[in-house]
């Protein structure tokens, strides 16, 4: 049995990943699907505005303590490949594999602000402008999106080393919206390392979504 760590990209919850967890559990594993500080529906103006990066990784580590988590699988989702990355960077080893899902895989002194394209920047930008800490989800989307705290996708993150020790990384790139992706030159970058083994999937961004047996096939190895 393995032991799945699922966690949401900007403005979601653990509700992204409500196609998928039903298709891992029915293969008989273990599932914990998170909802990031600030996203979660009780969460205050002042929570909002404090929850950064670092937040966000110590509620991964805060799962990981409260269950007793070892040998874990941690998925990320797009904002999350920030979170997952510093979260794994911090675990000491109780995460065996990475799987970052059309999502940021940050080298030290990276944020989402400067790893993401001008098209995102101008998401945030605009949609931080009436409170100046939190993003509002941007177009028409799922109404139990929430708005992002800003500090997050600002913040830098500061890795040690530990996370190449994590014996299985993999990169996701979802092809379907290759004319707004900020994964492109990500996707090349990793291909060209060997300690990564990067996946296409010919989907939107969305891709748990838009195509959960596809995502669940792929993190159960078929």
């Amino acid at each position: 049995m393995a032991t799945y760590l699922l966690v949401p990209g900007a403005w979601k919850g653990s509700w992204s990943f409500e196609a998928v967890v039903p298709l891992l559990e029915r293969a008989g594993h273990a599932v914990h699907a998170l909802t990031l500080t600030g996203l979660r529906p009780d969460d205050d103006d002042a929570t909002v505005a404090a929850a950064n990066l670092d937040t966000h990784a110590d509620d991964v580590l805060q799962v990981l303590d409260r269950s007793h988590l070892t040998d874990v699988t941690l998925v990320g989702h797009s904002y999350a490949g920030m979170v997952i990355a510093a979260a794994a960077d911090r675990a000491d080893g109780r995460i065996s594999r990475l799987v970052h899902l059309d999502a940021y895989v940050p080298r030290d002194g990276d944020s989402c602000w400067s790893s993401t394209n001008d098209h995102f920047r101008e998401v945030f930008t605009a949609g931080a402008a009436a409170t100046g800490y939190a993003v509002r989800p941007p177009g028409n989307g799922d109404p139990r999106r929430r708005p992002h705290p800003l500090a997050s996708f600002l913040q830098t993150i500061r890795l040690t080393g530990a996370l190449t020790q994590v014996p299985r990384r993999e990169f996701v790139y979802c092809s379907g919206w290759e004319n707004r992706t900020p994964f492109a030159g990500l996707r090349t970058r990793l291909q060209a390392d060997p300690g990564w083994q990067v996946h296409d999937l010919p989907t939107a961004h969305d891709a748990m979504h838009e195509a959960p047996e596809a995502v669940a096939a792929l993190l159960l190895g078929e």
